[in-house]
């Protein structure tokens, strides 16, 4: 079996989930909703979050995980009872996940495992890969069919990085990675191959 990636801090990487057997993991928009709020609850204080979008039945994200020093403890939630002697990123998405389903089942009177057991990650080491994925996941929802075009969909970042609203993206530095807004727009107006970040598509 091939070993996973290690999340480790200071490293940028394109994570990825889907739901059971590809089953759906959001069924309507407060679903959405929820996982954003979780998502802020949980994995915002370790992360810098630069793109996500959210489908049917699996999401993207693009994050850099914090290093440590950067982590400030008392903003941390836990899905568990106590507090851990040592803070993992990989547990706190499976507090998220963990949390997630149980809300779930819950409300949709199901029972069992709501996404695969394991979740992909892909570790970015170079700048145009960085950018190609930004495109790749705001792109994902025109991919897949349910859009014509990206600013359509509204689970996704795309227009949070537009827009001048609070958000959890690195809005700024996205930006500044394409030039700014307008070459941001640009960029994303036009098809880009994905052969050179096929390693790091992970659906």
């Amino acid at each position: 079996m091939e070993a996973r990636v290690p999340l480790l801090h200071g490293h940028y990487y394109h994570i990825y989930n889907r739901g059971n057997n590809s089953s759906a993991i959001f069924f309507e928009d407060e679903n959405y909703y929820h996982f954003l709020r979780l998502y802020a609850k949980y994995i915002e204080p370790i992360t810098e979050t630069f793109a996500w979008c959210l489908l049917k039945n699996h999401f993207h994200l693009l994050v850099r995980i914090k290093e440590r020093s950067e982590i400030i403890e008392s903003q941390l939630s836990y899905n568990t009872t106590e507090k851990p002697k040592v803070i993992e990123p990989y547990r706190q998405f499976s507090h998220l996940f963990n949390a997630y389903t149980q809300s779930i089942n819950k409300k949709y009177n199901r029972t069992g495992s709501l996404f695969e057991n394991n979740f992909e990650r892909k570790v970015i080491t170079s700048e145009k890969y960085f950018q190609q994925l930004i495109f790749y996941i705001h792109n994902n929802p025109v991919h897949h069919g349910l859009v014509k075009q990206m600013s359509l969909y509204p689970w996704s970042s795309f227009e949070s990085i537009l827009s001048n609203k609070p958000t959890m993206i690195k809005r700024e530095e996205v930006l500044q990675l394409f030039g700014d807004k307008e070459n941001f727009i640009f960029y994303h107006n036009n098809q880009h191959a994905t052969d050179d970040i096929v390693d790091l598509i992970i659906e």
